[in-house]
């Protein structure tokens, strides 16, 4: 099986790749408008208010998530934009994104994260430890249901 890499983003070309991703899962696949999955959060590789991350193997990217930085430490942090290309579904790279995220989350003093997380993905969020909450409402036109878990 190939090694998958899961690496910060750090340059405006790993960024591109990312968003590649991203539009390739949530604008293609499943139809959200692009101004729905871009914010101003995927402004700037770096910087304060957010952590991308990439996961690729052999050097192709193959997956991408964040994590926003604007909550105080300690507070919540949020989780968003988790995105697997379709043919890397099933082979362990959501997993290794979450693993990278949450020990990105803890190095940085959060103690939970939240996730407005699709009602389609709730089991895979489940199987790592995250509870839903909340009853189910429509974002971007997609079902989705409020998750935390607990660092």
């Amino acid at each position: 099986m190939a090694t998958i890499e899961v690496t910060p983003v750090t340059s405006a070309d790993e960024l591109a790749e990312a968003l590649r991703v991203r539009a390739r899962v949530f604008v293609d696949e499943q139809q959200i408008a692009v101004e729905e999955e871009i914010d101003r959060y995927d402004a700037a590789p770096t910087g304060s208010d957010a952590l991308h991350l990439l996961a690729r193997v052999d050097g192709a990217p193959i997956g991408a998530a964040r994590l926003l930085l604007d909550a105080p430490q300690g507070g919540p942090v949020h989780l968003g934009r988790v995105a697997v290309l379709a043919e890397w579904r099933r082979h362990g790279v959501g997993n290794a994104l979450m693993a990278r995220l949450h020990d990105e989350a803890r190095a940085r003093g959060y103690r939970r994260i939240e996730i407005s997380a699709q009602v389609s993905a709730l089991p895979f969020y489940e199987r790592l430890g995250y509870i839903a909450e909340g009853p189910v409402y429509l974002e971007a036109g997609l079902d989705h249901r409020a998750m935390h878990f607990a660092l």
